[in-house]
């Protein structure tokens, strides 16, 4: 068997080889931000017949924040990913 090396070589690799890795921290939300999600919030929490101060309601307000932390910007996209994530079924809408 063949052992893996960290460099082309075949020489271990060192840590002066190693590419530093870019970690940011995400961005602070703004008032928009939170505009966004808040909206998307309010129509899971009625969809899963839960009030604001249930634990539901935390994990569901907690994937919102993820996600949309993550990039996923789009209302519909964002719910549906929430929906699939808490096992909610969305009411048939009108095409």
């Amino acid at each position: 068997m063949r052992r893996r090396s960290g460099s082309a070589s075949g020489a271990p690799a060192r840590v002066s080889d190693m590419k530093p890795i870019n970690v940011t921290r995400p961005a602070a939300f703004d008032g928009l931000d939170l505009a966004r999600c808040q909206v998307v919030f309010d129509a899971l929490i009625q969809e899963a017949g839960a009030t604001k101060d249930t634990e539901e309601a935390n994990r569901i307000a907690g994937i919102v924040v993820e996600l949309y932390r993550h990039g996923i910007r789009d209302p519909e996209q964002l719910q549906m990913m929430v929906e699939g994530a808490r096992g909610l079924r969305r009411s048939v809408r009108a095409a």
